[in-house]
């Protein structure tokens, strides 16, 4: 078998068989391939596009590059979570310990983040003590008693993925629905879960901005998590504007725990209940959406969900005195108020620039070996369809750096727009995309 009639089968728009994608993801991570003829076929597969049978090819050859996570030794039903990113997204921190509450296990492997701001790992490590260093053993140990662990995604999980991906970050081949859905579903099939949810975001601060992508990469990847027997579910959710209040580190902790204490903002607290009833539905702990958001509300009522929270960071070292009293987590040196210049309704928050002005505060890594301020961030006193008189806040930046602060400010003056009119609010929830279809609300 030849590389290079590989990438002339493809280039002429030809099928590939799984021998032969097999062949080229074997080749590339063992290093026989080179990367000149890597970025020829990943080039010619952005043009020709691949069909679904060679998706999931594609996927299941990066799954199977590396270690498989063998999760047998957790009782019940392990679901595990993924959203394709977005502003504001503390999703996991709070969701993860609601649906652990409900008895459902919750045994997740995250990455740390590179962009705006830090990953699911990089925000816990803003309680002192926090450690995903855990081993297997200890994670499903974990999971087994308290229903919840997170631990570091080890670099032995779907290596062709991590490499592939590096190749097309540099060669324009990043956008194609094939390849963002193989990379997504490689890891989490390795990972070990038995089902899996996807929150597929859409709009201005997502990787997909226009819904019709959204639907479409969200199609793929329920399609792929199906043929490789894993029940998957995909819910298109928007990301016009920051989710929730917080963005920046600890202050997304913070928002966690509040909302766990019954106290979060009204888009947050919506999306993880409606996440967690599908979670529940794919762990068959209930049967119909309406049950799995009323045992979510219910644990977060009782105080259920916030007890599981303090076990799960207590059993990984850190310092649940930081989650009773939240105003321990790391603080900025200083709050800078951005205040509205008209008085009228905001009518957009450009979530892009919200996330690329926590960046630049210190709030997320533009390169792997960048170093995360913990403190800084943004926190939204207005969102889309709010009222709001000249003068009035509009944010509040927490920063540490003037500089970094003056850099910030010049991206959040393009990131608001203030009408005249109310505008017509964009739904949090666009559809849902499972096996037996799709599903737009």
């Amino acid at each position: 078998m030849s590389i290079v009639d590989i990438i002339l089968k493809k280039r002429n728009g030809k099928f590939l068989s799984k021998e032969e994608i097999d062949f080229f993801i074997q080749g590339y991570t063992e290093g026989t391939i080179p990367d000149y003829q890597a970025s020829s076929l990943l080039m010619a597969i952005y043009f020709q596009k691949m069909s679904k049978e060679e998706t999931a090819y594609l996927t299941e050859a990066m799954m199977n590059s590396g270690q498989l996570v063998n999760l047998a030794g957790i009782e019940g039903i392990k679901v595990d979570k993924h959203s394709t990113g977005g502003v504001g997204d503390k999703t996991t921190i709070a969701l993860g310990a609601m649906v652990a509450a409900c008895g459902v296990p919750v045994a997740k492997m995250s990455g740390r983040g590179l962009g705006h701001t830090g990953g699911t790992i990089d925000k816990l490590e803003s309680i002192p003590g926090f450690s995903v260093e855990l081993s297997i053993d200890q994670f499903i140990e974990n999971v087994n008693k308290i229903k919840i662990a997170v631990m570091g995604q080890t670099n032995d999980l779907a290596p062709a993925d991590k490499k592939l991906y590096s190749l097309r970050d540099v060669t324009g081949t990043v956008d194609n629905i094939s390849l963002i859905a193989g990379s997504i579903m490689s890891k989490k099939l390795a990972a070990g879960a038995d089902a899996i949810l996807l929150d597929v975001k859409t709009g201005n601060g997502a990787f997909m901005k226009d819904i019709d992508s959204s639907f479409e990469l969200a199609r793929e990847m329920v399609s792929i998590g199906n043929k490789m027997k894993r029940d998957t579910i995909a819910i298109v959710t928007d990301m016009d504007q920051p989710l929730g209040l917080a963005i920046g580190n600890s202050l997304e902790v913070k928002e966690a725990i509040e909302t766990l204490k019954g106290n979060g903002p009204e888009d947050f607290t919506n999306l993880c209940e409606e996440l967690g009833a599908y979670m529940l539905i794919l762990a068959k702990k209930v049967s119909t959406v309406e049950e799995g958001k009323k045992m979510i509300q219910e644990v977060v009522k009782s105080g259920e969900a916030l007890k599981v929270f303090k076990k799960f960071i207590a059993s990984q070292g850190g310092d649940v005195d930081y989650i009773e009293n939240i105003d321990l987590l790391p603080k900025s040196n200083y709050v800078y108020e951005l205040k509205s210049e008209k008085t009228g309704y905001v009518s957009q928050i450009k979530a892009m620039d919200i996330g690329i002005a926590a960046l630049l505060l210190g709030a997320g890594r533009e390169r792997k070996d960048s170093i995360i301020d913990l403190s800084v961030g943004i926190l939204l006193n207005k969102k889309v369809g709010d009222s709001v008189k000249k003068g009035e806040i509009l944010a509040n930046i927490h920063y540490n750096d003037e500089l970094k602060k003056v850099l910030a400010l010049e991206k959040l003056n393009y990131a608001y727009k203030i009408t005249k009119d109310k505008p017509i609010l964009r739904p949090l929830i666009h559809g849902i995309v499972s096996d037996t279809g799709i599903e737009k609300i």
